[in-house]
């Protein structure tokens, strides 16, 4: 089992929260469950509708899209990251390729913490729009 401040740092590693706080980071962290999965399950499927976001801790998963291998992913990596914000649907199918134990945030627990904590939201937002291109230069 993780301890508190292993949780924030995992989080913290994560794109999405690299303007958090410290306590913003603990506060993402204490809505965050441990997982214990075995080899061989699904944990999101393509086209379904995203509910969680995932980083792993231990273990390796694998990345399909289309039915073709993209790649894998170990510790410290880290999917799902839109179904926190979006209930779009899921990109690519990720399985456990090996026993696995992951860091999981549901997307309910997520946007009612933002909802209770605006200035998270806000770093969250400029984390996001970082990550898109500029469309049209100068």
């Amino acid at each position: 089992m993780l301890r508190r401040n292993e949780k924030v740092a995992l989080i913290k590693s994560v794109p999405l929260f690299q303007h958090c706080s410290k306590k913003e980071l603990a506060d993402v962290a204490s809505i965050a469950d441990m997982l214990d999965l075995p080899e061989g399950r699904v944990l999101t499927r393509e086209g379904d509708r995203g509910r969680e976001f995932f980083v792993l801790v231990d273990g390796t998963v694998e990345i399909r899209r289309g039915g073709e291998k993209l790649h894998d992913l170990g510790p410290g990596d880290f999917f799902g990251e839109i179904a926190l914000i979006t209930k779009s649907p899921r990109t690519a199918t990720v399985t456990a390729s090996s026993p696995i134990e992951a860091l999981v945030i549901e997307g309910h627990a997520f946007r009612a913490l933002l909802s209770r904590s605006p200035g998270i939201a806000v770093k969250v937002l400029l984390a996001l729009a970082e990550r898109v291109p500029t469309a049209v230069p100068g």
